[in-house]
């Protein structure tokens, strides 16, 4: 059906779509910006992850280090063992296989948070931990971390 000669042609409504002279360069921008934001956000994130808590001097808190050995001792030593080496059924922490550079810290939030199934050992599958927070765990890190310094685990050659 033709239309009538004196009736003028609808506009089409926008559809979000950019013209390839003018919008396509702002979309383009727009997807190089969220990459370079969201990369950003994931560096933080493994930085954040990968440092233990330490005072702005570089010097580990000793009060942190005795809350997490308390919350390590209630919660992770019975599989980890008291001393940090290990039992029959968790694996030791003073190995190269945690040092920070290996398993940074947050494989071990996502560890007690969350379970792990075993990829070193043949311990079998952890269990998430109840009851513990983000900021529990971080503490049990800054201990676990401090004995590994300690016992000369700084980094896995």
């Amino acid at each position: 059906m033709a239309r009538p000669k004196n009736r003028p042609r609808a506009r089409r409504r926008s559809t979000g779509a950019t013209s390839p002279a003018s919008g396509s360069g702002r979309k383009w921008l727009w997807i190089l910006g969220s990459v370079i934001v969201g990369g950003g956000v994931i560096a933080l994130g493994l930085l954040s992850g990968s440092q233990s808590q330490t005072t702005s001097a570089g010097v580990r808190d000793p009060v942190e280090i005795a809350r997490g050995a308390e919350i390590y001792s209630a919660n992770c030593a019975v599989c980890h063992g008291t001393d940090l080496e290990g039992t029959g059924t968790g694996p030791p922490f003073l190995n190269v296989i945690y040092a920070p550079n290996r398993h940074a810290d947050e494989a071990f939030q996502r560890a007690v948070l969350g379970g792990v199934v075993p990829h070193h050992w043949d311990y079998g599958k952890m269990a998430p931990v109840d009851g513990l927070d983000r900021s529990e765990v971080a503490l049990i890190v800054e201990f676990v971390r401090s004995q590994q310094e300690a016992a000369g685990i700084i980094r896995d050659p």
